[in-house]
C-alpha cells in the first residue's frame, strides 16, 4: 500500500491541529556530539564511581514488569530532608519542572485566564500557558534586565492572573529578584505564585523555609542543574491543600521506577551534588570577569550557573554564536528571542578546561 499523498496529509493537519500550535516551532535541542557543551546549564561533572555503583545496584534490583508503586512516602521524605522542605509542607513529583508547570496551569486556569511572569524569563511559562489555553502576560524587565516591580504590580491589578511565575534566579538573565519585591508580588497576586528555584543551589538564597507563610505560594525545583539533567525529575513544594489539587491532574505513574531508584540512590550522596554546585559557584565570577575584559562585551550579574553576555563590537551576537559553533563550542543564542536580549548569548559555567577553551576562542574571534 502506497503512502498517503503529502498534500492530503497537510490538509488533514490544517483542519485538525490548532492554528497556534502549527505556527510554533518545537523546543530546540542542539546536536552536541564532540562539542564543548555550554548551552543548557547542565553540570559538567559526572558522578563519582562510588555513586554510579550505588545507582547500578539500585537499578539492577528494580522490577520493570510492574507499574510504579502508589506509595511514594519514603521518596517524599528523602526529598524533603535532602532539600530543606518544611516538614508541614507536601511535595508533588514531576517529569522535570516542565510537567509541573503544565499541571499548575491545567489545575488553575480556564481558557483565557491570565498567566503572568516577568519577561524575558523561562520560555516554558509562555509555552505551557498557550498549550493549556491560558493567556500569557509577559511583563518586560527594565533595560538593564532587572525586575520592574511597579509594572508587575500594575499588570497584576489589570489582568488578575490565576498564576504568577517568578524564576528566582531568572533564566536567561541570571538576575535574582529582591525578597521585598517577591513579597510585594505575593501580597498583590489574587491567585497562586510559583517561585521557580531551578537555580537555587547557585544563588545562596531560597524562599523554601517561608513556603507556608503565605496562602498562595509554592516553590518549584529541579535536579537538572546539579548533575542529574538526564534524570528528568522536578518537585513542587507547598501547603498540602495546594499539592492535593495539583495531584488530581498529574498523569498516573508519571515518575517511572528507574527514576525513583536512581534518585533514591543519589540522595544518599547529596554531599557530592552540593560540592559540584559549590565548584560551579566558585568558577562563575572568574568566568564572568574574564568575559567582561573582552572588547565590546557586557556581562550581566548572575546568580545562576550561567552568565548572560551582550556583544556590541564589530561582531553581533549571531556572528559570535556561529563562530563558536564552527569551533564546536555550543552556547545559547538569545539575540533574536526578545528585543531586550538583542545580541545576547547565554553561557553555562563549565569545567575549568571548558571555560578556558571558550575564552580562548572568544579572544580569537573578537580580535580577528
Amino acid at each position: 500500500m502506497s503512502p498517503a499523498p503529502a498534500g492530503s496529509i497537510a490538509g488533514r493537519i490544517a483542519g485538525t491541529v490548532r492554528a497556534d500550535i502549527r505556527e510554533l516551532a518545537a523546543y530546540p535541542v542542539a546536536h552536541a556530539e564532540g562539542c564543548i557543551k555550554l548551552d543548557a546549564m547542565e553540570c559538567p561533572y559526572e558522578l563519582p564511581e562510588t555513586v554510579r555503583e550505588d545507582i547500578a545496584r539500585a537499578v539492577r534490583d528494580t522490577p520493570l514488569n510492574r507499574y510504579p508503586a502508589a506509595d511514594l512516602s519514603a521518596l517524599r521524605q528523602a526529598v524533603k530532608s535532602a532539600f530543606g522542605v518544611p516538614e508541614a509542607a507536601d511535595v508533588l513529583f514531576g517529569n522535570g519542572s516542565d510537567e509541573l508547570i503544565h499541571l499548575v496551569v491545567q489545575a488553575c486556569c480556564n481558557p483565557g485566564d491570565a498567566v503572568l511572569s516577568p519577561w524575558p524569563s523561562f520560555v516554558y511559562f509562555d509555552m505551557a500557558a498557550r498549550f493549556d489555553h491560558a493567556r500569557f502576560i509577559g511583563v518586560p524587565l527594565t533595560q538593564d534586565l532587572e525586575l520592574d516591580l511597579p509594572a508587575m504590580l500594575a499588570a497584576i491589578r489589570e489582568h488578575q492572573p490565576k498564576v504568577v511565575f517568578l524564576a528566582v534566579p531568572n533564566n536567561p538573565t541570571g538576575g535574582l529578584w529582591p525578597d521585598e519585591a517577591i513579597a510585594a508580588i505575593i501580597a498583590a497576586a489574587p491567585g497562586l505564585v510559583v517561585l521557580d528555584e531551578a537555580y537555587q543551589p547557585f544563588a545562596g538564597s531560597t524562599w523554601m523555609p517561608r513556603v507556608l507563610d503565605a496562602p498562595n505560594v509554592v516553590v518549584m525545583r529541579t535536579v537538572s542543574k546539579i548533575g542529574l539533567a538526564g534524570l528528568r525529575f522536578g518537585y513542587l513544594a507547598g501547603h498540602p491543600a495546594w499539592i492535593a489539587e495539583f495531584d488530581k491532574v498529574r498523569p498516573p505513574y508519571n515518575l517511572d521506577v528507574l527514576t525513583q531508584a536512581t534518585l533514591s540512590a543519589v540522595l544518599r550522596h547529596k554531599a557530592v551534588l552540593d560540592e559540584q554546585a559549590a565548584r560551579l559557584r566558585a568558577d562563575r565570577e572568574p568566568l564572568a570577569a574574564a568575559l567582561a575584559r573582552l572588547p565590546g562585551v557586557r556581562v550581566f550579574p548572575s546568580a545562576g550557573n550561567f552568565v548572560l553576555v551582550r556583544f556590541s563590537g564589530k561582531l553581533d551576537g549571531n556572528a559570535v554564536h556561529l563562530a563558536l559553533k564552527t569551533r564546536k563550542i555550543l552556547i545559547r543564542n538569545f539575540s533574536n528571542a526578545h528585543p531586550l536580549l538583542a545580541n545576547c548569548l547565554r553561557i553555562s559555567v563549565g569545567a575549568p578546561a571548558e571555560n578556558a577553551a571558550l575564552l580562548s576562542a572568544l579572544q580569537e574571534i573578537l580580535s580577528a
